[in-house]
């Protein structure tokens, strides 16, 4: 501790900065206090009566707490570069970010995760990554590369590089595959925090799964899978994104077994950047689980506290002396509007204007590669005397259902929007692999929506009622370079350029809200029942790791068996 540190902290000499005045949460007793925070050198060096200041903010009894920390997020899934989401961040009192880049890791490999690391690291957040384990998810589709072993060795002591990302071959840990094994004991080695992803997982399996060293999960849809979790010694991170939200769920549950909420926090996962502007993330999770009759002050330890003790954050996550100065500056506890938003003492609201944006690496840019297609390659096929399996979207999940459609039926059901096509072209290397299928509850009538964002291997998901509107879509998302398209007939009825991997907008969060609204609204009165996302619900669509039907480039898939249906 250097000198100057010592004589602030004892009074004796003026501090950098002094927050007078006001309401300090401390996170660690859960209680609230009258004090004064002296600042030097980005640090926290005193909490309690100081005067000595070079500058002196009067808080007037507003409320202080520790900047938020989302704790599992995937920056992509905004459609926003880092710079664009970490100023969204930033804006709702989040200081603190840890972010896993699989999405861009399965279009482009290291070199996208270094341009994730790079661009968010030039923000005034602690901006970290987990680096992505499973790249692909399955090998049952195609990716834009493979991450093996010793890909993410070489990427372990990058600055801001925490551990691995949520390992989501979970039959592959339990088979023991050579290469998860391999991931798994590399990170166990060096003591780092390995995230989990175990949808649905129970019993022994959980049990066999966890004792690989995972750390965190954050697919609890219900209380009861979320207490097994946290009773084979996972910390919980509840999740409420775009189109998953278990908040409700998982706090009402835990209030009413009156559990500690001390292994738990907050994460949104997948949100789009239209949501976190209009109510933030980790701040509207805290606002609902208090509204749910969480205490305020346990609430925000969930919010700051709790994941930075799990990831060993010790420098973060509470208010006291040698801690980091990551600060929110609250008007009160009851709508959290941040007043002031401090990272490392300085003022972020005010030093995230002077970012410059970093060039976006050509490398990232037009990555969908097709190859020749035909609109009859886009449909599946079928007659009148078959049965066939069908794809059941669930209005707020990522989860689906499994049903089945009779032939005869199929014809009445595409022209109602009971049923549509789905497809999955390759597009990382124009392999001409497309996976066929069909899915209802989506809604869309007389047209076809398509996208780029489809989890985890990212090729191009097209849904649709007839190959003629599949193909408009489709051929739109190759002319801009990916994104998402809305189609009827030969005419598109709406665009979001994602020309950055095909994944996020290079053109700044004010243009890329507004289109995304207006494809969204336009998408609804085609069809898509209200409480369908249309986009971020379709993405998950393709993801062969989440039960219970899924498709990928290779074919339909079901999650429960792990294998193609025929």
């Amino acid at each position: 501790m250097s000198n100057r540190i010592l004589t602030v902290a004892l009074g004796n000499d003026p501090a950098d900065l002094i927050l007078k005045n006001g309401r300090v949460v401390d996170v660690v007793t859960e209680s609230i206090y009258d004090g004064d925070i002296a600042i030097v050198d980005g640090l926290i060096v005193g909490v309690g009566k100081y005067d000595l200041g070079k500058k002196v903010i009067d808080l007037k009894g507003a409320f202080v707490t520790p900047g938020f920390i989302n704790a599992h997020l995937h920056v992509e899934s905004s459609m926003a570069t880092p710079e664009d989401y970490c100023v969204e961040e930033l804006k709702w009192g989040v200081t603190t970010l840890v972010t896993d880049p699989h999405e861009i890791a399965n279009v482009a490999g290291a070199r996208g995760i270094r341009y994730m690391l790079e661009a968010g690291s030039s923000m005034p957040v602690n901006y970290y990554v987990q680096l992505p384990s499973c790249v692909p998810a399955t090998p049952f589709e195609n990716s834009g590369t493979v991450m093996h072993t010793k890909d993410m060795i070489l990427c372990m002591d990058w600055p801001g590089v925490l551990g691995m990302g949520e390992m989501m071959n979970v039959p592959g840990v339990l088979n023991q595959d050579t290469e998860v094994m391999q991931k798994l004991q590399a990170f166990r080695r060096e003591g780092r925090p390995i995230d989990g992803h175990a949808p649905c997982v129970s019993g022994k399996e959980l049990t066999a799964y966890v004792g690989q060293g995972i750390t965190t999960d954050h697919e609890s849809i219900s209380w009861n899978e979320a207490k097994e979790k946290l009773r084979n010694g996972v910390a919980v991170w509840v999740r409420e994104g775009s189109a998953s939200r278990n908040l409700q769920d998982i706090i009402a549950g835990a209030i009413k077994d009156n559990v500690s909420f001390r292994r738990m926090g907050f994460c949104t996962d997948d949100k789009h950047l239209a949501d976190i502007r209009k109510e933030g993330t980790v701040r509207s999770m805290v606002l609902q689980a208090v509204k749910l009759g969480v205490p305020v002050c346990t609430a925000l330890a969930m919010a700051t506290f709790n994941p930075a003790q799990v990831y060993g954050l010790k420098h973060l996550g509470e208010i006291a002396p040698g801690k980091q100065a990551d600060l929110v500056v609250w008007d009160d506890l009851e709508n959290l509007k941040p007043l002031y938003v401090f990272h490392k003492g300085e003022d972020a609201l005010a030093k995230m204007q002077e970012v410059q944006k970093r060039k976006i690496p050509s490398g990232l840019l037009n990555t969908v590669h097709l190859a020749d297609f035909t609109q009859k390659d886009l449909c599946m096929a079928w007659d009148e005397k078959g049965e066939y399996p069908v794809m059941e979207l669930l209005p707020g999940q990522i989860i689906t259902g499994k049903s089945f459609v009779k032939g005869k039926d199929i014809t009445k059901r595409l022209q109602d929007g009971s049923l549509a096509y789905i497809s999955v072209l390759e597009r990382h290397h124009a392999t001409g692999n497309i996976g066929k299928g069909f899915i209802s509850g989506y809604g869309i009538k007389n047209g076809a929506a398509a996208t780029t964002v489809a989890h985890d291997s990212h090729n191009l998901l097209v849904v649709g009622t007839d190959a003629v509107s599949m193909e408009t879509a489709v051929l739109r998302l190759q002319e801009i370079g990916g994104g998402y398209a809305l189609a009827s007939g030969e005419h598109i009825l709406g665009t979001v350029a994602l020309d950055v991997a095909g994944l996020m907008s290079s053109h700044g969060s004010k243009e890329l809200t507004e289109s995304l609204d207006k494809i969204s609204k336009s998408a609804h009165e085609m069809g898509v029942p209200d409480g369908v996302d249309p986009f971020v619900s379709l993405s998950f669509m393709a993801l062969p790791v989440i039960p219970k039907l899924k498709i990928t480039d290779k074919g339909l898939f079901d999650v429960e068996t792990f294998s193609f249906i025929n």
